[in-house]
């Protein structure tokens, strides 16, 4: 595979973050890593933008019984009673994703990235996130039912366009169309662009994010079959936070 391509960059850096790239697809794209700097500041960005996410999403208290099967997956031969840095990193394998795991493991990953960067990063990458300042914008990681990743929403803060990046696989319906609404924290929902089956796409917005975005808390994605919606169907499909990267 020739790692040329802008897309292609992104889409893997984006994954790796996101924790679903698969184990040799992971072991490749970290070899990757090491050799190229360009790489190593996507994942950066990444990091950076996903970890901002983590703040929208409420705290949840891990039961007992998690941190027993967080012990016998990352040490199985081991009795472990209490949580380690160890069976945190063990959490944030890929394979351990499942119900709710992609928000605990951005949660987790927040923390570790905030706390200790240097587990994550090589020092010339904490150098340059202490010194970076990424455009001021408007985001959400939208997810399914099972809590598994499939949209990335952005606008910058005083744009007038919203990017919306497919990160997990998306079945396009038999008839309608996905439609991405704003939920205001007072007010009524309002359209802000169509879904894409895969890949990317940007719809204009009326105005800018700002005043679009500003009381808006929740992202939802609904399956609707009118052209024209005048509100979201009951039928949600994808859901998220929209959070301030600021």
């Amino acid at each position: 595979m020739r790692y040329s391509h802008p897309t292609l960059l992104e889409h893997l850096a984006s994954s790796y973050v996101l924790g679903t790239l698969t184990d040799g697809a992971r072991r490749r794209f970290e070899r990757l890593q090491r050799d190229r700097a360009d790489v190593r500041v996507l994942v950066t960005q990444w990091e950076a933008r996903l970890g901002q996410l983590a703040v929208s999403v409420p705290a949840q208290q891990p039961s007992p019984q998690l941190w027993a099967a967080i012990a016998a997956r990352t040490r199985p031969t081991q009795e472990s009673t209490a949580p380690s840095t160890t069976s945190w990193l063990g959490w944030l394998k890929p394979a351990g994703f499942g119900l709710g795991g992609l928000a605990a493991g951005v949660i987790a990953a927040s923390v570790l990235f905030a706390t200790a960067p240097g587990i994550f990063m090589s020092s010339d990458q904490v150098a340059m996130r202490s010194g970076e300042k990424l455009p001021q914008s408007y985001v959400g990681l939208l997810t399914d039912a099972q809590g598994n990743g499939k949209l990335l929403i952005s606008s910058l803060r005083h744009g007038k366009t919203m990017a919306v990046k497919v990160i997990g696989p998306i079945t396009p319906p038999a008839t309608g169309r996905l439609v991405l609404w704003a939920l205001p924290a007072n007010g009524p929902a309002f359209a802000i662009g169509t879904v894409p089956a895969s890949g990317s796409a940007v719809s204009m917005l009326p105005d800018t994010s700002e005043k679009l975005l500003s009381k808006v808390s929740k992202l939802v994605v609904t399956l609707e079959t009118n052209a024209t919606p005048a509100s979201p169907s009951e039928t949600v499909v994808f859901s998220g936070n929209c959070a301030k990267l600021w």
